[in-house]
């Protein structure tokens, strides 16, 4: 079991050190792990994803699941906090996406465009921003330089700046895919190297590595390929999200194998919401059960 990184290891300024404080000690299980909801999916997929359960459709559903189940916080875009987060404002944190994307482009060039800004969120009264940074894209010069805007504004206003780092691109789909091993482990370094203080990645494969670099083409185990991964994130927390809906006993096997790596947290949201209510809280239970193996002093 790898090492969990705590707060007074992370160089964080007062104002990003109080709010992470906030989520990880006073929402949740309180012991420095945290499980958080995203649900930026409406934009970034489409309505598509509310098929199965309509009320996963609402939003004041899932604001109000997310302070049921005990998250510690929710990921939300603009229009969704402005309209719906004010119902439970300061009951469960929130997590202001600041950028984001529909798929009915490819993701050849992909560039997730801002459309919120850091001062959005302290209006809003969040205790974090997340920005999606397109690892590998043919757009990374534009993704970086708008992402470089963020993380000053972040900087300055002591708000807490969390990467879903998710690399993209031909490039890299001719190099293992997305979720391979070398694509996860690269991307949870940029963002480091960038200047995240979380980081969100998926869980890696190392299975998939087909005309991938040397290095990454021996036989590695799952959890071999998430300890590195961790590692390669060295002083910047680590969240690993629980993907496109799977079985539920292979997600917890990922989480299992995540939070030994020293991963800070999960965040887990399809696969939480669409499903039944009373179904979707008997995950979470399960997922907070592995958490509470893992509390940070």
């Amino acid at each position: 079991m790898s090492a969990r990184l705590r707060l007074s290891q992370c160089g964080l300024s007062a104002g990003k050190r109080a709010r992470l404080h906030r989520i990880l000690y006073k929402h949740g299980l309180g012991n420095g792990t945290a499980l958080f909801l995203p649900y930026d999916q409406g934009l970034e997929h489409g309505p598509r994803d509310f098929f199965a359960d309509p009320i996963a459709g609402d939003p004041k559903y899932i604001v109000r699941l997310a302070l049921e189940g005990g998250f510690n916080g929710i990921a939300i875009q603009i229009g969704l906090a402005e309209k719906f987060y004010w119902d439970y404002a300061g009951e469960v944190p929130l997590i202001l996406k600041l950028n984001g994307k529909t798929d009915i482009p490819s993701d050849v060039n992909a560039l997730s465009p801002l459309h919120a800004s850091v001062e959005d969120a302290v209006r809003l009264g969040a205790d974090a921003v997340g920005y999606t940074l397109y690892v590998g894209s043919p757009a990374q010069e534009a993704d970086f330089a708008q992402y470089r805007t963020v993380r000053q504004d972040a900087q300055r206003l002591g708000m807490p700046l969390i990467v879903w780092a998710y690399p993209r691109g031909a490039a890299i789909e001719h190099k293992g895919g997305k979720d391979s091993f070398y694509a996860v482990h690269y991307a949870a370094r940029v963002a480091s190297e960038l200047g995240a203080d979380v980081v969100k990645v998926n869980f890696p494969h190392p299975e998939k590595h087909t005309d991938v670099p040397d290095a990454y083409a021996g036989e590695f185990s799952s959890q071999e390929a998430m300890d590195a991964v961790v590692r390669a994130a060295n002083r910047t927390m680590v969240l690993v999200s629980g993907g496109s809906r799977a079985g539920d006993e292979a997600m917890l096997e990922k989480a299992q194998e995540s939070m030994s790596a020293g991963a800070t947290g999960l965040i887990f949201g399809r696969n939480v919401w669409q499903r039944e209510h009373d179904e979707s809280l008997v995950l979470v239970d399960r997922l907070r059960q592995i958490l509470a193996k893992y509390p940070t002093p």
